[in-house]
């Protein structure tokens, strides 16, 4: 069959030789750019939108050629710049990158000049932020258009390192001597509670889940080692210590790190200014706004006073409405179906026939309202098709309903949901007010008495620091396993994802418990039974070892690839 696809320009052999460190071919129509600058590839992909020149022809004429001599006048002379990395293509350093100065000019016309904010997404960066808190984890994970990575409670013991310090943060702004011993000693009884039930809990659990013969020991261990910091981490203080990965474009950092500077924690405000040092290396036409007080400034300016008065005004008048309630206010449940469309199911079913039927919306709308319940389900049954595991998601007809849930959790269950950044969703401050959650298995395991030890120190702690410092550097304190209150909104197809992933058998009990309910309430208050049943990957199981069967399947992966699962050779 002929290709519908255009042909690929022509280059004579001396530009195709001059283009190959760059690109991926130079005779096909599709390629990816390689060894650049990414100043260079997001320009070149700005001036490609408004010129009738392909890609390649731009970069030999207007970036290849450096300053002086556009075209592919000096190709010699930028391959004798470049570095050669294991006699393959070189790599560019950045500051002698074809085109580079070009690139810059363009980036300060366009973006200061004209304020095209697009062309700041054409480029990006990977960053890692090392032992940074908890809290400040939220902070940089609240942007949506980034990917974070980051160092799992779930996996990581999380013991004293080289210095014999424990890992965690104490905010600068506890800057009272007698204050900041007090914040040490109940952080390092926190910690050392933490590390002395280690062994004895998974003690407990391999007496209660003893190894089947089918087992490795490497998978048992592994399974035991976290049902163990599944149950323990709630002992752990928000000042904890985390490392987060992150990759976004240029106009994604340049919005974190205007929001970070503006926020009121100091760790905040120190971590944006390595975070920009840092990116300035790699990006730094991206972030010339950053610094100006035209731009940045008054951008920082804006989110000061914003968040200020928003937090005065919600305080005030929080008082006020609590009164009016009375004592009794508040959902007596942890996740409250706050809002939902109820004919938001009508819709989807609507919307999952409209493309193949040829008639408009409003008679679909009509003829899915005459349904019974039976009937919507086929449609969707069929709109969705058999799926074979829960990354085969249906079409976008499942984003006509859309439901919003005020949950109450453990900080711990939070950190994971907060993640997913497609939804909408905000949280209040951490306190020790909602009280803490504590699993069944601590009273059984005898650490009752220990764990109670460490909620009250923390929330005495949390306590004071409201009142020598403020109420958000006394989140420091809250132990993870105090509950938090976070209102998330987000559409039938984004909550088929968040509520199949998050049910799985090995995640943690308490997001898994958030998310089934979630579910229930959209199968039985909303009535939306046929966006239910589509969900059909939701697991309601009672599971004894959550990673177990993960554990099995990554095993049998290592033992197919040749490999031996660790711990288990000599």
């Amino acid at each position: 069959m002929p290709s519908a696809l255009a042909p690929a320009e022509a280059f004579t052999p001396e530009e195709a030789s001059a283009l190959a460190p760059y690109f991926g071919n130079t005779d096909l129509p599709v390629f990816v750019l390689t060894n650049l600058p990414e100043a260079v590839k997001g320009a070149l992909f700005a001036r490609y939108s408004r010129s009738a020149k392909s890609a390649r022809r731009l970069f030999l004429d207007e970036f290849l050629g450096g300053e002086s001599a556009p075209g592919v006048g000096a190709p010699a002379a930028t391959a004798a710049d470049a570095v050669a990395v294991q006699g393959t293509a070189p790599l560019l350093r950045p500051e002698i990158g074809p085109g580079q100065g070009r690139a810059r000019r363009l980036y300060s016309r366009i973006l200061a000049e004209y304020g095209d904010d697009s062309v700041a997404q054409l480029g990006g960066a990977h960053l890692a932020c090392e032992g940074i808190s908890n809290v400040a984890t939220k902070i940089v994970e609240r942007g949506r258009l980034m990917a974070y990575l980051e160092q799992s409670t779930r996996y990581v013991p999380l013991t004293a390192g080289p210095d014999g310090r424990w890992p965690y943060v104490v905010p600068a702004e506890v800057d009272d001597p007698e204050l900041r011993s007090r914040f040490v000693e109940t952080l390092d009884r926190a910690f050392a509670t933490y590390a002395r039930w280690m062994e004895p809990l998974q003690a407990y659990y391999r007496e209660r889940h003893p190894r089947s013969a089918g087992d490795s020991e490497s998978v048992y261990r592994s399974v035991i080692r976290a049902k163990a910091l599944d149950a323990l981490r709630g002992l752990l203080p928000a000042a904890t210590r985390s490392n987060v990965g992150i990759y976004g474009s240029g106009q994604a950092y340049e919005a974190l790190l205007l929001r970070m500077q503006a926020h009121e924690l100091a760790e905040s405000r120190e971590l944006a200014g390595l975070m920009l040092a840092e990116l300035r290396k790699v990006i730094p036409a991206f972030l010339e706004r950053v610094d100006r007080e035209d731009r940045g400034g008054r951008w920082r300016d804006y989110l000061r006073r914003r968040n200020a008065g928003s937090r005065r005004l919600a305080a005030a008048m929080a008082q006020e409405i609590a009164g009016a309630a009375g004592a009794s206010s508040g959902p007596p449940d942890d996740v409250v179906l706050t809002e939902f469309d109820p004919e938001g199911e009508i819709k989807v079913v609507a919307a999952a026939l409209y493309p193949a039927s040829g008639l408009p919306y409003r008679q679909l709308l009509d003829a899915a309202r005459a349904m019974t319940v039976d009937e919507r389900i086929r449609v969707l049954r069929t709109t969705v098709g058999t799926r074979a595991n829960r990354r085969h998601r249906p079409g976008r007809a499942f984003e006509h309903a859309t439901y919003a849930f005020d949950v109450l959790s453990d900080y711990g269950a939070f950190r994971d949901l907060q993640r997913h950044r497609m939804l909408t969703i905000d949280w209040q401050d951490l306190t020790v007010r909602h009280g803490a959650a504590r699993p069944a298995d601590i009273d059984a395991a005898g650490a009752r008495a220990d764990w109670d030890r460490v909620m009250d120190e923390s929330g005495e702690l949390c306590e004071r620091t409201a009142r020598a410092c403020s109420p958000l550097v006394a989140q420091y304190a809250v132990s993870m396993a105090y509950r938090t209150r976070f209102h998330l909104r987000m559409n039938a197809r984004e909550a088929m994802h968040v509520l199949e992933l998050r049910t799985a058998p090995q995640g943690h009990p308490a997001y898994r418990r958030v998310c089934q309910r979630m579910h229930r309430l959209i199968a039985e208050q909303a009535g939306h039974r046929a966006v239910a049943d589509a969900m059909s990957f939701v697991d309601h199981s009672e599971v004894a070892l959550e990673r177990l069967d993960a554990e099995r399947r990554g095993a049998r992966r290592r033992t197919a690839a040749g490999g031996v699962p660790p711990g288990d050779s000599g």
